[in-house]
């Protein structure tokens, strides 16, 4: 009996690494497409991509000017999704991205509801300075983010599918900007810093977007494609090495688990919603790089963008000029 299951299992092999052949291309595609709109950035790049092709929402934090919004928007027709912008601003309530119900009356002067749907009734959200929206505001993404439907007046509502929310986010150091909740950012799958460009970067920035005309991105793959590699994805083999790597690493940042910096340093750490997104962002990487399976330098490389913005550090290790990404580093050293 045991004949036919080893079978089996070589033909499921031999059918992921055909289907992660083919993803390669459409990877390196993409990632082709992308590069005629956004030059340099090829990291911020690398991890948009690695959260939409692991299921996941990203928080692209930044200061303004830094083309996050283009990113967003030219990941969105690249990728072949419906998308749409919500402009986040301390004036915009909760209906204003989830929709809400309004009554109808018709010709015989029956009254009734109908459900007027709102922005987040879309495949890629772009949540435009997501930080500059009040709390309640913010919360209203919650549900949608991580159950992936809304409930308006009792009735659930379900999203498309693929649903991926990018947000952007101005630095809290800035006038008119709200932190998120911690809750909130536990939802994203990762956080991506945007730093300023490299300079020959900046220099093809200044000559190809000041000209009469501006190059645009064209669509690469289809909606049904993306979720085939997101699909492959999860079925990709992980060996006990990378998941123990993964474990150690996510309970070493928790304050309590023996680890002297960080039960100096952190007053909250990651949970296990953190070990979750490494396993599924450690895949993507492999495969973003050409490889069948994920290794331990995969789960080092992704830690800094699962980790970030699920710690904090107690008020001394703030006053000493410490930060979470040093932090991090520690760990991944150790």
């Amino acid at each position: 009996m045991s004949a036919p299951a080893s079978f089996e299992d070589a033909m499921d092999e031999a059918a992921i690494v055909a289907e992660a052949e083919k993803a390669l291309v459409d990877i390196a595609t993409i990632k082709a497409e992308i590069g005629k709109v956004i030059y340099g950035q090829e990291a911020v790049v690398e991890q948009a991509l690695l959260a939409i092709l692991s299921s996941g929402h990203a928080l692209l934090v930044g200061v303004p000017g830094l083309a996050k919004t283009k990113l967003v928007t030219t990941l969105g027709t690249v990728l072949g999704l419906d998308s749409r912008r919500v402009q986040f601003t301390p004036d915009l309530m909760p209906p204003d991205i989830l929709g809400s119900e309004v009554m109808d009356q018709d010709a015989e002067g029956r009254r009734s509801f109908r459900f007027i749907r709102g922005p987040i009734f879309t495949q890629l959200l772009m949540a435009d300075e997501i930080n500059r929206a009040s709390p309640r505001t913010q919360s209203a993404l919650l549900q949608a983010m991580q159950e992936y439907h809304v409930t308006v007046a009792g009735q659930r509502n379900d999203l498309p599918q693929p649903f991926h929310v990018l947000a952007t986010q101005n630095p809290l150091e800035q006038e008119g900007t709200y932190p998120l909740p911690e809750a909130q950012l536990d939802r994203f799958l990762l956080q991506i810093d945007v730093p300023y460009p490299e300079l020959e970067a900046e220099r093809q920035i200044l000559l190809e977007t000041t000209g009469v005309s501006e190059r645009t991105a064209e669509p690469v793959i289809t909606t049904e494609r993306l979720m085939e590699i997101q699909r492959l994805i999860r079925q990709m083999p992980v060996s006990e090495k990378v998941v123990d790597a993964i474990l150690d690493l996510v309970r070493s940042a928790r304050p309590g688990h023996g680890n002297e910096m960080t039960d100096k340093n952190v007053a909250w750490g990651p949970g296990p919603r953190a070990g979750q997104a490494l396993m599924l962002v450690t895949r993507a990487r492999a495969l973003y790089e050409g490889r069948l399976a994920p290794s331990v330098d995969d789960v080092m490389a992704s830690a800094e963008a699962v980790l970030q913005h699920r710690m904090a550090l107690t008020f001394a290790a703030r006053a000493e000029g410490m930060s979470v990404k040093q932090v991090i580093a520690g760990l991944t050293e150790q």
